[in-house]
């Protein structure tokens, strides 16, 4: 299966970052396949994957700059903190990863069609069973109402899509992530594109060479192997 470059040329391999066009802003690629050798190449690299609206074949990607967010410092506001502080939610990890990613599909749809198609969550789950993808839930009265996944490699945790039915549930998983990931040693937090509710919990824009040189330094740090179970 081959990819083809930003400037139509074609590879048997992913190319690298620095391909990526400036408009679209981080297109690298289009083509290839969403198996699970390919996309933890990917992720190392700095690249994720995108289905468009218009278009069978997947696009990857590696905008400039990168929102990220570091998991020593969340940002928590007076009335999130409350909110945590209230034992309304409770929050578990890698116990309804197949959940959490029909939630996040389900509510992109409603919003503005979602990219998170059948082959898409096929290839994560294939990622969660070998131990790289992860889910965050948040519960309330035994309901899931809020979570997030991603992907996790070395000291980094790639996020890929988050969603909410109760107020405040996915700022809930955010918050409690990041808090597990810094104890674990993780450096940075991928939140692929700035948005105002990514903001409102402290991303920032980096850099895309700034973003590449992070992210191979901390995926050389030993990581959380294995299913997750929150403290």
């Amino acid at each position: 299966m081959y990819f083809r470059f930003s400037d139509g040329q074609l590879t048997e391999t992913l190319p690298a970052a620095g391909y990526a066009l400036k408009e679209p802003n981080g297109l690298v690629a289009a083509g290839g396949v969403l198996d699970a050798q390919t996309l933890i190449a990917a992720y190392s690299a700095g690249i994720f994957p995108w289905f468009n609206d218009d278009e069978d074949a997947v696009l990857w990607w590696s905008p400039d700059p990168r929102a990220v967010i570091d998991p020593q410092s969340p940002r928590i506001t007076r009335s999130l903190a409350k909110r945590i502080r209230s034992g309304c939610f409770q929050v578990t990890a890698d116990t309804a990863f197949a959940a959490v990613i029909a939630e996040c599909a389900a509510q992109r749809a409603d919003a503005e069609g979602t990219w998170i198609t059948a082959n898409m969550s096929a290839a994560y789950l294939e990622l969660h069973r070998l131990g790289y993808a992860h889910s965050v839930e948040v519960w309330e009265n035994r309901q899931l109402v809020g979570g997030l996944y991603g992907v996790a490699l070395g000291g980094v945790f790639f996020g890929e899509s988050m969603f909410f039915l109760s107020r405040d549930a996915s700022k809930v998983a955010l918050v409690k992530l990041a808090g597990e990931l810094a104890d674990r040693d993780f450096g940075l937090i991928d939140a692929q594109v700035s948005s105002a509710h990514l903001t409102s919990l402290g991303a920032i824009d980096m850099p895309r060479k700034q973003f590449l040189a992070t992210v191979a330094e901390f995926l050389e740090r030993p990581g959380w192997p294995g299913l997750w179970t929150f403290k």
